[in-house]
């Protein structure tokens, strides 16, 4: 009996890839809740970055697409870059997507991977052990949310939605927030847009911290994009072409030069559709970084540093929410055993891939964000799953 492929995650690139092996006949099993991230992490009201074009989840078939979503059930179409989409009606298309792909979704959480001597054995939440000949991670940004250390000292137990500090991630509903002082930590779409959804929440004051000067920027309109530079889910430029279009390339550059450009490239932007909501309804501390924190009867106080290391002064809040991303931490993933991982080769801040985003382990791939450091920034988006999903599939039917 051939075993199956295991995927972990069925968010767009689980879904996408499972989508793919199905097509080609590979008995898989998918495990996760189903577009959890987007359904759960991320605040009601928010907005995707990304255009239309650059928002579905690839298939092998056509009529699957975000817009073939709003065709079908009715709801609004999503077709032009004026266009902006609620992160609902995307859980929606995602849910929809999964539906008719993936039906066989298992709805249980993977607890243990471990390398046998030719294939995986996997532990469920449910007692299950099964083998498989594969194993897909595509587990999303599932524990990976980054906390400034300076923040992370001041609440030894962790962020909390209803402690002094938070990640972005932990929030779905931004009211409890009315009439309350609140500060943003970052300068990237998810700090800027959940500044604004604060502000739209009633909150009494809204401030967003911001390391560099000038860090607070919003991209141009789809009639400011340059005319003369190749079109890409991002926009026009010939950097984001060659991202989008030949990713394997980039797994043959230096390491830290990846690294370097993971971190850069699409980088902290707000969209250009949120500038009119932010300016003038949130305060904006540009050039100053957190020296320390504290927490004060039950307020967390930021001690601010400028560029030069001089003291900038402090600032309280009766909360803070870091909006400072994500990083891509094996250690987090603790389904992985010990002996996996420490088998992993890794580089510029995760796994190492080779073709077809197959790690160093023999019948082990990761797709997604784990991706990003060998195959770029493409892989931090949706749109990554075009790029990802067959090449990846046809890697894992290539295997003997």
């Amino acid at each position: 009996m051939t075993l199956p492929v295991a995927i972990i995650g069925a968010g767009p690139y689980g879904l996408s890839t499972a989508a793919h092996l199905r097509a080609r006949g590979i008995g898989t099993r998918v495990f996760g809740q189903p577009m959890v991230s987007w359904r759960e992490n991320m605040p009601a009201g928010m907005i995707l970055k990304s255009t239309p074009s650059a928002s579905s989840i690839d298939a092998p078939q056509p009529g699957h697409t975000l817009l073939d979503f709003c065709r079908e059930t009715g709801e609004r179409r999503f077709e032009s870059d004026w266009d902006i989409i609620p992160v609902e009606t995307f859980s929606r298309y995602g849910l929809w997507f999964q539906e008719r792909l993936v039906p066989e979704l298992e709805q249980v959480r993977v607890v243990s991977v471990d390398r046998r001597s030719s294939d995986f054995e996997l532990k469920l939440d449910s007692g299950e052990q099964f083998a498989a000949r594969a194993v897909v991670i595509a587990s999303g940004l599932s524990g990976l949310a980054q906390l400034p250390p300076e923040l992370a000292a001041a609440v030894p137990d962790g962020p909390s939605p209803v402690g002094p500090v938070s990640h972005s991630s932990q929030h779905r509903d931004l009211s409890r927030f009315a009439g309350r002082e609140v500060v943003v930590i970052g300068a990237g779409q998810s700090a800027l847009e959940t500044a604004v959804l604060l502000a739209d929440a009633g909150a009494a004051s809204v401030r967003v911290v911001a390391r560099r000067k000038g860090a607070v920027r919003f991209g141009a309109a789809p009639d400011g994009q340059p005319r003369l530079k190749p079109d890409t889910p991002f926009g026009r430029a010939w950097s984001l072409y060659a991202f989008s279009y030949h990713a394997d390339g980039f797994r043959h550059l230096p390491a830290p030069a990846r690294r370097f450009l993971v971190g850069r490239v699409l980088g902290p932007l707000g969209a250009w559709w949120l500038r009119d909501r932010f300016i003038g309804r949130v305060h904006v501390s540009e050039g100053t970084r957190i020296g320390s924190a504290r927490v004060e009867q039950g307020r967390p106080v930021l001690d601010l540093v400028g560029p030069d290391g001089a003291s900038a002064g402090e600032l309280a809040a009766d909360h803070v929410i870091a909006a400072t991303g994500y990083r891509v931490d094996l250690a987090a993933m603790d389904f992985l055993g010990h002996g996996l991982r420490t088998r992993l080769a890794v580089g510029a801040g995760g796994p190492r891939l080779g073709p077809g985003y197959r790690a160093s382990v023999p019948g082990l791939f990761f797709t997604g964000l784990p991706a990003a450091a060998s195959y770029g920034p493409v892989m931090r988006f949706v749109c990554g799953t075009e790029y990802a999903s067959p090449r990846l599939a046809r890697a894992v039917a290539a295997l003997p």
